[in-house]
Order: C-alpha cells, then structure tokens, then sequence
C-alpha cells in the first residue's frame, strides 16, 4: 500500500478517538455570517459546543480557500497553496466540516465542492475567517456530548491539527452512542474503522462528517487519482457486518489533488491510506 514519509515519528496510537453521545439533527446557515459562526450559531441552540456537518448545494461569498498544494520547504510531506478569492457569489456542491476549538476559540476544518461565479468547478480548503454566508442554507448536522474536536501541534506532520479530546458533558439532548475520531497518516482509511469497530463488537455504524486527505485514490469505479497530495470529503459512510461476517467499510468520497483534479466514487477498502489526517464522528446503530 502507498506511504508517504511524514517529518515526525509516528505517533504509537494510530487511531486517536474518544468516545461521547450525540445526535444528529439539521439547521439552517444564517445569511450574511461568517460560515463559522453560522455553524457554532447552530450547534449551540441545540446545547452543542461542536461535532459535524453535511451539506450540498449552499452559497458563499465572499469566499476564501485554499487547495492541496507540494511543500516548498520540506517540512511538511504536502502543504497548502495560496489562497483563492473568487469574485462574486461561489455556489457549493457539498461540503463537510469539523466544527471544534483553535487557541481556546471555535474553529472549523471544511472540505467540499463548488461551482464559482465564473464556472469554473473547483474545490479544497475553506477558510473559516474568509467565508461569509451568502444566502440561507440548510445542513446536516451531529453534535457530539463528551468530546470535542481540539486543535493542536502534530509533531508527526508538522501540521496543528484536529483530533478528539474529552470535554464536559453540556447535558444536551443525546440519542446515541458515538465516537470522535481521527485517523493518523500511512494507514488504510476503511481497514481501520473495520479494526476499531470489530475490537469494539460494533456491527453497524454510520458516519457523519468526514474530512481529511488520503494519499490519492483508488476507486471501485475503477478511476485512479494519482497525485498523492489531496483534500477529501466523505459524501457516504457505513460500516456492516460483511459476507465473511466481520465489518466492512463503504466510503463514498469526494476530493480534488493539487494538481486540480476532480474525482468522485467509492474507495477501495484497503488502498486507500491516509494522507495527513482524517476526522469523523460514528454513530453506533447496532
């Protein structure tokens, strides 16, 4: 399976995760806010302090994000390019974002799709302190009670980045049993939540959220994304007992490489290793 050297050692524990409640309900994005505290706005009228969201078709502008892009120093195994300002109103596809905490402050990780004012479809990194609300949307949404998303220096990628950590309990309204998760680099994106739900007895799980980077792609469809440097979004996510009786992931992913390129379809279980991180909430169902 594909690696890609990281700066740092590899962290022992390869799944970072904690286990909390949550629940999964929707809202709609407040026009004329900063993407950011429409989310937090959101969550919190609920009783959640963070967790995960899904949406598809929403506008934003202005607008501000960034693709995957090659490092230039050496520091880092992929890194960021320079950040794009489409003019006018940018009309999104999907998106998928982690809604936590940056230096004692809400904070967001987002990947998506979109589709901006001049036709041109593109896609990568949203910048919560460049992206406002353009016009009412409604999302999809799973606060997490016991957990929360905390960004902090990853000395394996050199990268500040987002993992779960305990939090206190805000006594909201929960409906199930859930885990906060992160997926360290060099491992197989399915293989993993196939292992972490087995050695937990879990026979079925859903995911909600889903953003991260795999090191390019292998698709059962039979497309290849070849450049390893990516930002992908998980549009589907399950995990269920399979034919030899044991879980089997079924990922439906979104992404574009640094090179601009677009691919979208189902992930081969086992080769598909993580790129930099990915983050997700997963639900118990049974």
């Amino acid at each position: 399976m594909r690696s890609i050297k990281q700066p740092g050692a590899p962290h022992p524990e390869r799944i970072q995760w904690v286990e909390a409640r949550g629940r999964a309900f929707s809202f709609t994005l407040e026009a004329g806010l900063p993407l950011l505290e429409a989310a937090r706005r959101g969550f919190a009228a609920e009783g959640y302090a963070g967790g995960v969201l899904n949406f598809g078709s929403g506008a934003l502008g202005p607008f501000g994000y960034v693709m995957p892009a090659l490092s230039k120093t050496g520091e880092n195994a992929a890194f960021y390019s320079d950040t794009f300002r489409p003019k006018g109103v940018t009309r999104t596809k999907l998106g998928r974002m982690t809604l936590g905490a940056r230096d004692g402050a809400p904070f967001f990780h987002c990947h998506g799709l979109w589709t901006e004012a001049d036709g041109r479809a593109s896609g990568g990194h949203m910048l919560p302190d460049e992206t406002m609300v353009a016009e009412p949307f409604e999302v999809e949404a799973f606060g997490i009670d016991g957990a929360m998303f905390t960004a902090e220096p990853n000395p394996e990628t050199n990268f500040k980045l987002f993992g779960p950590v305990p939090a206190a309990s805000s006594s909201a309204r929960t409906t199930s049993r859930a885990f906060a998760i992160r997926l360290r680099p060099n491992q197989d994106f399915a293989g993993c939540l196939e292992a972490f739900c087995r050695e937990r007895g879990i026979a079925r799980a859903k995911i909600h959220g889903g953003v991260g980077s795999t090191i390019g792609a292998r698709f059962t469809h039979g497309g290849v994304t070849e450049p390893f440097a990516t930002e992908l979004a998980v549009t589907a996510g399950t995990i269920a007992t399979g034919p030899s009786g044991a879980p089997e992931a079924i990922l439906d992913v979104a992404l574009i490489d640094y090179t601009g390129g677009i691919a979208e379809g189902r992930l081969i279980r086992g080769d598909n290793p993580v790129l930099m991180t990915m983050e997700l909430v997963l639900e118990v169902l049974d």
